[in-house]
């Protein structure tokens, strides 16, 4: 891998930002290079946000990112703003429960993925976005499967441990899809 560039958006309060650490957390872990760089602002509660996440081999230079390789999108919104920046080649993964449009564009790869639905049906209604993440880890492979666990401990409060588990099933039930 040389870099990835990864584009998480959704509403806020859906885990954008929580899946951007995620995998920064992952990067840090595997002695990746990286950047998150959340954006948010005033519409954190309910508007749209975003999260940049660069991994990579080498020394990251800008946390900005015009043209990700990679892009979840959680709510129709976002993929209706990002779809054309992805770069050619480049994946969108799509929370199909959510958006009931599909991607015209032929020069990347699309999954549909019923994230939401998933999450609900398994008892983990609010982590639609590591259903996403898993897919994102299976199909890319820019961090590995391994020691998610030992990852999420590293920025989950000991007192809200009980949330570590269900995260990680999330994650395997996106990697499994």
């Amino acid at each position: 891998m040389a870099t990835s560039q990864i584009l998480i958006a959704g509403f806020g309060g859906q885990g954008v930002l929580f899946a951007g650490k995620f995998l920064a957390y992952k990067a840090l872990t595997e002695n990746k290079q990286l950047s998150w760089l959340p954006s948010y602002g005033p519409e954190m509660r309910g508007g749209t946000a975003n999260c940049s996440v660069i991994i990579s081999d080498d020394p990251v230079g800008s946390p900005i990112i015009t043209t990700p390789d990679c892009l979840i999108a959680m709510n129709r919104p976002s993929l209706d703003k990002y779809v054309d920046a992805v770069a050619p080649g480049g994946m969108i993964l799509v929370d199909s429960s959510l958006i009931s449009v599909e991607v015209e564009r032929t020069d990347v790869r699309t999954f549909y993925i019923p994230a939401t639905k998933m999450a609900n049906d398994a008892g983990f209604a609010t982590l639609a976005n590591m259903v996403l993440v898993g897919k994102l880890i299976k199909e890319s492979g820019v961090v590995s499967f391994e020691n998610n666990k030992e990852t999420f401990e590293k920025f989950i409060p000991a007192k809200k441990a009980n949330l570590i588990e269900i995260n990680c099933q999330a994650l395997q039930t996106g990697y499994d899809y």
